[in-house]
């Protein structure tokens, strides 16, 4: 799962400006609840950011909201740290009576806790929710697991290319407008300026190399009949695997430095002053400005193939769940939706710098705050999600991708034969998973 806010935080991409799950944890028994309170004490669990107290103040008013308009229910809010998620989550599954009725949960996380059997199957009542009719598409999919909706999206997050503008002046260049031009512009920035990184890569950045892969058509795995196959070895693929790796070397991002980077490391390198440019989150521009660079940087969409074209950005973000054992189904739900609702999200963009899910929302946001608008273009031209099987969270913790970008770089396998070895692990955590 890759939690993008707090991309800064923890040593794990995602994710997040992204995090995953680590399944692999045995599918619980039946914790289905046998009533619906109408009544009592919510408990929902959400997670710790690094400055807690501006989401806690949204959060507490959201609350407040609720059980004005809920009498006789109350809600206990606990806010859980990231890094211990996994377990508290999967255990609660297995208890009940001490679990939570909400959770927040990253979006990769998904298909697994559905087949756990821990999240609640709310596609009613997500239906007949006016508001969620201006959910992006994208975000839709974060909560949908064969047809059905087991939550609300919170938050969702993009890459695009952060590039410092006074790099760019001295030398004379402009923004590259397709990706082989991004490739040439870093090589010449850092063979003018060698104490720079022309565009700070890593071989554990997953989420910064996935839109070099989707740009050349490839996928991560294609989907039949409910099934998941790596399509992570096809021509396409290797082409956009080929090019990203291009970029580590001594004429760009050395290996023996950038390989085993993540996005933490290659945001805080541009941050500090030692990367020309480098993929990063809407999600990261709060460390950005609170770096060196700043006043001294711009973003664009990280550009596809061709001028005009913007390379497909991996989604993602965190949503809000009901459990399936929850006795209080039906006020959980009312909370998710006061929770992930319009005017909550709008108060968490304005507070933590978190994205909406709802297009209308995000068009109000970039009024505001015109640096998001680099990211809402790159939403708008098509983000894409992880395949939405419960084997994901298996290969993220595996390491699977990293660890194919990594032979490649260090020259230890050439891509046909990373990419085929990486393909075979996925198929076998896509065959386990069933």
């Amino acid at each position: 799962m890759k939690l993008i806010s707090r991309i800064l935080a923890t040593a794990a991409t995602l994710a997040l400006a992204g995090l995953t799950a680590t399944a692999c944890a045995p599918q619980t028994s039946d914790t289905g609840a046998q009533q619906d309170d109408k009544s009592g004490t919510l408990r929902i669990w959400l997670f710790q950011e690094v400055n807690n107290k501006p989401k806690q103040q949204v959060v507490d008013a959201a609350v407040a909201a609720f059980e004005k308009s809920h009498r006789g229910a109350e809600v206990e809010v606990e806010y859980i740290p990231v890094e211990t998620r996994t377990q508290r989550i999967k255990a609660a599954f297995n208890d009940p009576k001490s679990a939570p009725d909400l959770i927040e949960y990253g979006n990769t996380d998904t298909a697994g806790y559905v087949k756990d059997g821990g999240l609640a199957d709310i596609t009613a009542e997500f239906g007949a929710w006016d508001e969620a009719e201006d959910t992006d598409p994208t975000a839709k999919q974060s909560v949908t697991v064969d047809g059905k909706i087991y939550g609300a999206p919170l938050f969702v997050g993009v890459r695009a290319l952060y590039y410092r503008t006074d790099v760019f002046k001295d030398l004379g260049i402009e923004a590259p407008k397709t990706q082989d031009e991004l490739i040439t512009t870093a090589k010449r920035i850092h063979r003018a300026k060698p104490d720079l990184y022309g565009l700070a890569v890593g071989g554990a950045y997953t989420y910064g190399a996935m839109p070099f892969i989707w740009a050349h058509g490839g996928e991560l795995a294609e989907e039949s009949g409910g099934s998941y196959t790596s399509a992570i070895d096809s021509a396409a693929a290797q082409k956009g695997i080929k090019a990203y790796t291009s970029l580590f070397g001594d004429d760009n991002c050395p290996a023996a430095k950038c390989a085993s980077m993540g996005g933490n490391a290659t945001v805080t390198a541009f941050a500090s002053g030692k990367a020309a440019m480098a993929i990063g989150g809407d999600f990261s521009h709060q460390a950005v400005e609170a770096g060196t660079v700043k006043g001294r940087y711009a973003v664009v969409p990280l550009p596809g193939l061709k001028a005009g074209e913007i390379a497909p950005a991996f989604a993602g973000g965190n949503n809000l769940g009901v459990l399936k054992s929850s006795s209080h189904r039906t006020l959980a739900v009312d909370l998710m939706k006061q929770l992930a609702g319009k005017e909550t999200q709008g108060q968490l963009f304005d507070a933590m710098g978190f994205l909406p899910t709802y297009t209308d929302v995000r068009t109000e946001a970039a009024k505001k705050q015109p640096f998001v608008e680099p990211f809402i273009e790159t939403l708008g031209a098509g983000a894409k999600f992880v395949p939405a099987s419960p084997a994901w969270g298996r290969i993220d913790a595996s390491l699977v991708l990293p660890t194919m970008f990594q032979e490649v770089v260090s020259g230890k396998k050439d891509v046909p034969a990373a990419a085929g070895d990486a393909a075979k692990k996925m198929n076998a955590a896509f065959t386990d998973a069933g």
